[in-house]
C-alpha cells in the first residue's frame, strides 16, 4: 500500500479515527492489526517473515534482560544479531555474492554450479533489521529495558508509518509512546496534516515529474552527452531528496496525527556547508544509527588519525552496501568516505586559505561557496547511486562536457537538447519552479518568525496557499509511483 495511493487515503483516516475512539488499553491492538494489514497488502509472506523476526528479537531481548552474566548476555546478543544479519544477507545479498563468486571462479577457470535464486526482497527489511539491531544493542547496554509485552513490542516493530522506509526508530524513544495517552489535539493534527500535504507535494509533484527526465537519460545514458547528463544529474539530486523526504514527511505526519513523535529525518541537506554537515542533515536516523552502533564502537574520533580514517571509510562502505547489492552503491559509499577523510585532512588548510583570501570577512559569501562545493560533491556522487551499472556511471562522468559548447551555443540547440529529456516545455519550466518553491518553503521553515508570521496571515490567504498545493497535487502530480527507497 503506497502512501500516495487511494487505498492509503482511505486506510489512514479510518485507523486514525478508530485510534481515538478506542480506549487506551486497546490502541496497541488496533495499531498491530492495522500495521499487519498495511504490510501484508504488499505480499502476505512478508508479514510472516517480519513476525518470525519479531519473535527472535523479543525472546533474545528478554533473555538478555534476565541474565546477569555478562558473557551469556553477549552470547544472546550475537546470536540474535547473527539471525537478523543472516536473513538480510540471504534476501538482499545472496544473488550479488553468488554472481561475484561465479565471476571469480570463472576467472580462475574453475566450475561453479550454484544457480541464482528467485528471491523476492521483503519490503523494508533493511530498515526493520536495523531497528531490531538497535533495540538489541540498547538492551544489552542497559539503555532500554526489554519490552515484556509481546503485543506492544510487535506494534513497535511493525508501526506502519515508518515500517517500509523509516525513519529508523530507537526503542528508547518510540516504545514508551505505545503506553502514553495521546489526546485529540486540534493544532497538532492540523500541523501534521499540513506536513503530510507537503510530503505529497514533494513526492508526486516534484520528485515524480523530475523522474521523467532522469529515467529517460539514466536508463540509456549512451544516447546522451553534455547538457542532458548535467541537467538530469542535478534533477536526480532533487528527485531523490523530494522522494525520500516526502516519504518521511508523510510518515512523520501520519504518526504525529495519532500523537506519536518520530523525529526529523531531513534538515535541508543541500544547505550543508560540508560533507560532514550533509550527513547530519540527510537521512538522520540512518546516519545517527551508523554513528552510534558502528563508528563510535570502532573508536570514533578517540583514535589515531589513520585509524579514524579507517573507521570513516568502513562506515561509509557499509552505508553504501546497506543501500543496495551492487558495486555502484559501494563506490557511492566509498566516495562519501573519501570526502569525509579528505575534509578532516584538509580542514586547517582550507581555513588558512579562507583567511588569506579574505573570504572570512564576507561570511555569507563564504557560506554560499561552501554550500555550492558541498552540493557539487554530493551531486557527483549521486551518479553512482542512480546509474544502473558501473559502466554507465563512468560513461556519464566522461561525457559531461562532450558537445556542451554546441548545445548551449544557441537557443535552438539548447531547446533541442532539452527537448530530448522527454519533458514538455511546461513540465520542464514547472519542475524548475517547483524546485525554487521547495527551497523557498524550506527557508521559511527554518525561521520560526516566518512560520509564525504565516500563521498570522489572513485565513483566506493561507487557505489559498493550501488550495494551490492541493490543486498541484491533483492535476500535476504523478500518482502511485513507488518510492525510491522501497528497493532498499
Amino acid at each position: 500500500m503506497l502512501f500516495t495511493s487511494l487505498s492509503y487515503l482511505l486506510f489512514f483516516p479510518t485507523v486514525a479515527v478508530a485510534y481515538f475512539v478506542l480506549p487506551q488499553r486497546f490502541r496497541w491492538v488496533l495499531l498491530l492489526v492495522a500495521s499487519t494489514f498495511f504490510y501484508a497488502s504488499w505480499k502476505p509472506i512478508y508479514a510472516l517473515l517480519l513476525f518470525c523476526s519479531m519473535i527472535v528479537n523479543f525472546l533474545a531481548a528478554l533473555a538478555m534482560g534476565r541474565e546477569t552474566n555478562r558473557k551469556l548476555r553477549l552470547e544472546y546478543l550475537w546470536f540474535a544479531i547473527a539471525i537478523n544479519l543472516a536473513l538480510l544477507l540471504f534476501f538482499k545479498y545472496f544473488n550479488f555474492i553468488n554472481d561475484e563468486l561465479r565471476s571469480l571462479f570463472g576467472f580462475a577457470g574453475l566450475p561453479y554450479d550454484m544457480p541464482a535464486l528467485k528471491i523476492l526482497l521483503p519490503l523494508g527489511i533493511s530498515f526493520y533489521t536495523f531497528q531490531f539491531l538497535g533495540y538489541l544493542i540498547d538492551v544489552y547496554r542497559g539503555t532500554v529495558a526489554p519490552e515484556r509485552h509481546f503485543g506492544v513490542f510487535a506494534a513497535f516493530s511493525s508501526f506502519f508509518p515508518q515500517l517500509i522506509a523509516g525513519p529508523i526508530a530507537r526503542a528508547v524513544d518510540l516504545l514508551p509512546q505505545f503506553r502514553a495517552v495521546h489526546l485529540l489535539e486540534y493544532r497538532r493534527i492540523v500541523d501534521s496534516l499540513l506536513l503530510i500535504l507537503w510530503g505529497f507535494f514533494k513526492k508526486v509533484v516534484i520528485a515524480d515529474n523530475l523522474a521523467v527526465a532522469v529515467n529517460t537519460v539514466y536508463d540509456h545514458p549512451e544516447r546522451f552527452t553534455g547538457l542532458p547528463l548535467i541537467v538530469t544529474t542535478v534533477f536526480f539530486a532533487f528527485q531523490i531528496y523530494c522522494d525520500f523526504s516526502g516519504y518521511s514527511d508523510i510518515a512523520i505526519g501520519s504518526a504525529r496525527v495519532m500523537g506519536f513523535s518520530l523525529g526529523d529525518n531531513f534538515l535541508r541537506p543541500y544547505s550543508a556547508r560540508s560533507i560532514r554537515d550533509f550527513w547530519r542533515r540527510w537521512h538522520i536516523s540512518l546516519s545517527s544509527w551508523f554513528r552510534d552502533y558502528v563508528y563510535i564502537p570502532l573508536g570514533g574520533n578517540r583514535v589515531s588519525s589513520l585509524r579514524r580514517s579507517f573507521n570513516l571509510m568502513a562506515v561509509f562502505l557499509l552505508c553504501g552496501l546497506w543501500h543496495g547489492a551492487a558495486w555502484t552503491f559501494v563506490v557511492w559509499g566509498a566516495l562519501h568516505g573519501f570526502y569525509q577523510i579528505w575534509g578532516v585532512m584538509t580542514r586547517s588548510m582550507r581555513e588558512r586559505l579562507a583567511r588569506m583570501s579574505g573570504l572570512v570577512r564576507f561570511p555569507r559569501l563564504l557560506d554560499a561557496w561552501q554550500v555550492a562545493c558541498t552540493f557539487l560533491l554530493v551531486t557527483l556522487a549521486w551518479v553512482f547511486f542512480r546509474a544502473a551499472t558501473f559502466t554507465d556511471a563512468v560513461y556519464i562522468f566522461t561525457h559531461f562536457t562532450t558537445g556542451l559548447a554546441d548545445q548551449i551555443g544557441s537557443f535552438a540547440g539548447l531547446r533541442e537538447t532539452l527537448g530530448n529529456l522527454s519533458m514538455s516545455k511546461t513540465l520542464f519550466v514547472g519542475s524548475i519552479l517547483s524546485i525554487i518553491l521547495l527551497e523557498g518553503v524550506q527557508w521559511l521553515q527554518q525561521h520560526e518568525g516566518m512560520r509564525h508570521g504565516f500563521r498570522q496571515m489572513p485565513k483566506a490567504l493561507r487557505y489559498a496557499v493550501y488550495y494551490v498545493i492541493i490543486f498541484a497535487i491533483l492535476f500535476a502530480g504523478r500518482w502511485e509511483t513507488p518510492f525510491i527507497y522501497f528497493q532498499f
